[in-house]
């Protein structure tokens, strides 16, 4: 096996990226306070050609130093846009017709290994390194779900919990392509 170069990938330009269909997921960042998590998850967004990621509260937005050495240019590719609270950009999605989930540990929480695959477009919340997402915006979802976890830790980084979770969702659609 040879690893292939970059030069062989057959990457899209930006200007395709834009133009190319995009998987019907927003991911909705509540609080993250991690500039380099910010970056990584942009860069797995472009990867997978989610339709957008929402920036919320004190999470960081391009451009920024630390956001772009993680993200690697996924912040221009990446259609992005900044809410000064989380509850306004579930309350549009909501309105736009998106199933919104929470990844969060929570009773009646749906396990993210044995959930049909939406019909409706869906977004996903992702919460603080610390404090995960906020119960208020629990609370305002229409969801929630969990992945299944089997050590000692209960939690996840939250750029790994959203390359999960993005990868789940995204493998019904790339399975047909």
């Amino acid at each position: 096996m040879r690893k292939l170069r970059t030069i062989e990938m057959q990457r899209l330009t930006i200007e395709q990226f834009r133009q190319a269909d995009k998987l019907p997921l927003v991911v909705v960042l509540d609080n993250v306070r991690s500039l380099y998590n910010v970056g990584s998850i942009f860069r797995t967004c472009d990867a997978f050609r989610i339709e957008a990621l929402y920036l919320c509260g004190i999470t960081a937005t391009p451009p920024h130093p630390e956001v772009h050495k993680t993200a690697l240019g996924a912040e221009d590719s990446v259609t992005w846009q900044h809410f000064e609270k989380t509850e306004d950009a579930v309350a549009q999605l909501q309105q736009r017709g998106y199933r919104v989930c929470a990844i969060e540990q929570a009773e009646g929480a749906d396990n993210l290994l044995t959930m049909p695959q939406q019909s409706q477009p869906t977004a996903v919340v992702l919460g603080n390194e610390v404090k995960g997402v906020q119960q208020h915006i629990v609370d305002q979802c229409d969801a929630c779900i969990e992945i299944p976890q089997y050590g000692t830790k209960h939690s996840l980084n939250v750029a790994i919990t959203a390359g999960i979770v993005i990868w789940e969702y995204a493998k019904p659609f790339f399975m047909h392509a």
